[in-house]
């Protein structure tokens, strides 16, 4: 387990924004973590959990207290099922389950963070989601001060939500347990339609592992969704703001706004949600508010691969970044009376 003092947040999240850490610890074991989360609690410490910084957004003050980077490793599999170490890098675990002949992650390659972030979020892209393959997540309940294993069903997944994320001071991921699906080679059913028509068949369909996990991977790098140093489109926290589900009353309201500003021929996208609500998309409403790829002058600017990305362009501070998010944020609320929520987490900001 290594310790620093003073040390610099900034690299080890994707934006590179942020100050200094009090005390940072790296913990290569799950005896490590509950060893320091729970010396942190016992002695009323702040504490920051860090995984692979792909969705924070640290303040530039950064963090009085001890942030944790988990670094354990582990990746086991028998037969179909798989479990992960908090630890590992998620893009490489899943190349290693196509390499392996098995389905159900394989359209999440190329999201860049640590095993352990993806149950809190309920990480999704191209038509998958983690709560699909998910059977059970090892944590530290620092509450109890007890490691406890919850079950699917226990970790009350939704979009880009979960138990982990509503009550984010209690739990520490440890290990996840995945169940995938040997199916002689082929993906999952491709249910992403942006993805069906680069491989060109139809949704529902299976294609080869790789060729699935290569398309997915050749449409995020399209997009600056693939970590690359070099480049700046890369530097962000992937998507910014969540896609709003509205509430049936909401959605007609806003359907008047849209008909308002573009015309009636406008339809924008809609997708069924749970409980009669209806999800749009994010990127859509930035792009029709004006906020196009990008937009902006300053060191910290929209993607110009993507509207939903907010980058650093080398030289930008958080309170950079946040007065673009704001802009963005209310020039949309002000277009469709849409509210969007941030899906990075705050770390001694708030929108």
């Amino acid at each position: 387990m290594q310790e620093l003092h003073d040390a610099p947040l900034a690299p080890l999240t994707t934006l590179r924004l942020g100050g200094p850490a009090r005390r940072l610890v790296e913990a290569t074991t799950d005896d490590e973590v509950v060893e320091t989360v729970r010396a942190a609690d016992r002695g009323g410490v702040p504490l920051l959990i860090v995984g692979g910084g792909s969705n924070l957004v640290i303040g530039d003050q950064g963090f009085d207290g001890t942030v944790l980077r988990i670094a354990t490793t582990g990746f086991e599999l028998d037969g179909t099922d798989l479990t992960l170490a908090a630890g590992e890098v998620w893009t490489d675990a899943v190349a290693h389950t196509v390499e392996a002949g098995l389905a159900g992650i394989e359209c999440l390659a190329g999201i860049p963070g640590s095993a352990g972030a993806t149950p809190i979020q309920n990480v999704g892209a191209y038509g998958q989601e983690v709560s699909s393959t998910i059977t059970e997540v090892t944590a530290y309940d620092r509450r109890a001060e007890e490691t406890v294993v919850l079950t699917n069903a226990e970790c009350a997944f939704s979009y880009r939500h979960s138990r982990f994320k509503a009550d984010p001071d209690r739990y520490v991921v440890l290990r996840v347990g995945f169940r995938l699906e040997d199916a002689n080679g082929q993906s999952a059913p491709v249910r992403y339609a942006e993805v069906a028509r680069s491989l060109g068949v139809g949704q529902g369909e299976r294609v080869e592992l790789a060729l699935a996990r290569e398309k997915v991977l050749e449409l995020r790098a399209g997009k600056g969704m693939v970590l690359d140093p070099a480049d700046h489109d890369t530097w962000s926290a992937g998507s910014f703001f969540t896609n709003p589900v509205l509430e049936p009353g909401q959605y007609e309201a806003f359907l008047a706004r849209v008909h308002d500003r573009l015309g009636p021929e406008s339809a924008p996208p809609a997708y069924p949600a749970a409980d009669g609500r209806t999800k749009t998309s994010a990127a859509w409403l930035i792009d029709r508010a004006g906020f196009t790829k990008g937009y902006g002058t300053g060191p910290a600017r929209i993607s110009t691969k993507h509207t939903l990305a907010l980058t650093n362009r080398g030289a930008a501070k958080t309170e950079d970044l946040l007065t673009l998010a704001r802009e963005v944020r209310d020039g949309v609320r002000e277009a469709f009376g849409v509210e969007l929520v941030n899906e990075p987490v705050m770390v001694g900001v708030a929108l």
